[in-house]
């Protein structure tokens, strides 16, 4: 702060000019201005039986859903997560499956989570852990040392991740690898692995100078890879494998993959070249490109990019990958006028403001500026209902089980997209040469702690 501000800030204070605290007066004046009612009273005892959504709940918005969209990505079976805050890779495996499924024809599909998961956490641990020898010279109350010793680990990632993460380690079948209590419901594991990797990062700060402080690196990986081995399974190195029918029946002669070339054979995009990741941040310059420091899942990954464009533009790439039976990884804030019974995304689903007597009137930009909506969870775009050629509702693939929501799905308007959408992921084949262009950019590059960095859970 400069000089001059800071003593006239100080002026302020101490003539009294500025905001009083809640004094005997102040809260007295306050009361005076509540005027109760008798709808207060009936409104008050439905709060206290029961939850305010429910109370919310518009029912002039309950009526018979229209499930019918113009253009729709086949898609054979729902994921379920669990307990984990796993979402961003669930949604990039949806996404390749979908595609699998119909380039070979296949009855259905489903990748093993907690092959690329294990993988995931133990190149998090690295990334944690060579940070910390990166900025052993800084203080421990130095922004980026703080930041780093607050998440040393997450189960939550972005597309980058999961492009950098099979890149290096291929994909396989979800019978291959099976999920463990752990992987399902990684929050008490994660702690205790978050735990150690805290107290290994302070042995890392303390080390002599003369320590070969890459060796001590090595040996505290290899106590992480034997609690994740414990946790989730020794990964799969090789393994036999071939398409079946409807019945179980093996299509072709079963054949021996690494999970390198299982990828390569029955996938092989070029995740990190062929795709661009977008992002609608009002709070930011549209056509810049901007990326995360230290927002990677392996030290020689990539950091978070993406290119902040507005919703037109984006929404234009949508409907042409769509269009082509392509699914689309898509992130957004998905717990704000969420009607979890019915699957539905809808600005009119709740009217919290009557119950209240107010309004809640912040536009998208005054939201994310406030820390009061940002991107929460990804899940696969696969379909939307076009009305004299504008889009009216959306339809994404969840990876909450076929239970959740609209059999496994959720419905969006076109309002509610406009609204809490936030990252797309779209192949280069869809954008403009402009897109493409601007993407190309040099990124501004923005600190580990930004507020749009909030990794999908």
């Amino acid at each position: 702060m400069k000089k001059s501000l800071f003593i006239g800030v100080f002026a302020i204070f101490s003539l009294g000019i500025c905001a009083q605290g809640l004094t005997p007066e102040v809260l007295s004046r306050i009361q005076a201005k509540q005027t109760p009612t008798a709808a207060d009273k009936v409104i008050h005892n439905a709060l206290a039986a029961g939850d305010v959504s429910a109370l919310a709940t518009n029912q002039a918005n309950q009526g018979e859903m229209e499930t019918y969209f113009t253009y729709s990505v086949n898609s054979k079976g729902i994921t379920d997560q669990k307990g984990s805050g796993r979402c961003w890779m669930f949604t990039g495996l949806n996404v390749l499956r979908a595609q699998m499924i119909r380039e070979h024809k296949l009855q259905g599909m489903e990748f093993s989570q907690v092959y690329l998961f294990f993988y995931d956490q133990l190149e998090k641990a690295n990334l944690f852990l060579q940070a910390v020898i990166d900025t052993r010279s800084k203080a421990m109350d130095d922004k980026t040392v703080e930041w780093l010793f607050q998440h040393p680990l997450s189960d939550g990632g972005t597309f980058t991740g999961v492009a950098d993460l099979i890149e290096k380690y291929g994909v396989v079948p979800a019978g291959i690898m099976l999920e463990t209590y752990a992987s399902n419901n990684t929050s008490h594991f994660s702690s205790l692995v978050k735990r150690k990797l805290r107290e290994d990062g302070i042995r890392l700060r303390k080390a002599d100078k003369r320590t070969d402080l890459q060796a001590m690196k090595e040996d505290m990986l290899a106590e992480i890879y034997h609690m994740l081995v414990l946790g989730f399974g020794e990964p799969v190195k090789e393994f036999t494998w071939a398409p079946k029918d409807k019945d179980g029946r093996y299509l072709s002669k079963p054949q021996t993959y690494t999970p390198q070339k299982f990828y390569a054979e029955f996938l092989g995009n070029d995740l990190q070249n062929d795709y661009l990741m977008l992002m609608n941040d009002p709070t930011r310059e549209y056509w810049r490109t901007y990326e995360i420091e230290y927002d990677r899942h392996t030290y020689d990954g990539h950091n978070w990019r993406y290119l902040n464009l507005p919703l037109e533009d984006i929404k234009e790439m949508a409907i042409a990958s769509i269009k082509d039976s392509t699914m689309l990884y898509f992130s957004c804030d998905v717990g704000k006028e969420l009607d979890r019974t019915r699957g539905l995304l809808d600005l009119n689903n709740y009217d919290y403001g009557s119950i209240f007597g107010t309004t809640f009137g912040m536009n998208k930009e005054e939201r994310i500026s406030t820390f009061d909506s940002g991107s929460t969870h990804a899940m696969s775009l696969m379909a939307v209902r076009i009305e004299d050629d504008k889009p009216v509702m959306w339809k994404v693939e969840n990876s909450w089980g076929a239970s959740s929501g609209y059999q496994g799905f959720l419905l969006m308007t076109d309002e509610w997209f406009n609204e809490y959408m936030f990252r797309l992921v779209v192949n280069k084949k869809y954008a403009s040469s402009k897109v493409v262009k601007a993407y190309q950019m040099k990124p501004v590059m923005l600190p580990c702690w930004d507020p749009m960095f909030a990794a999908e859970e």
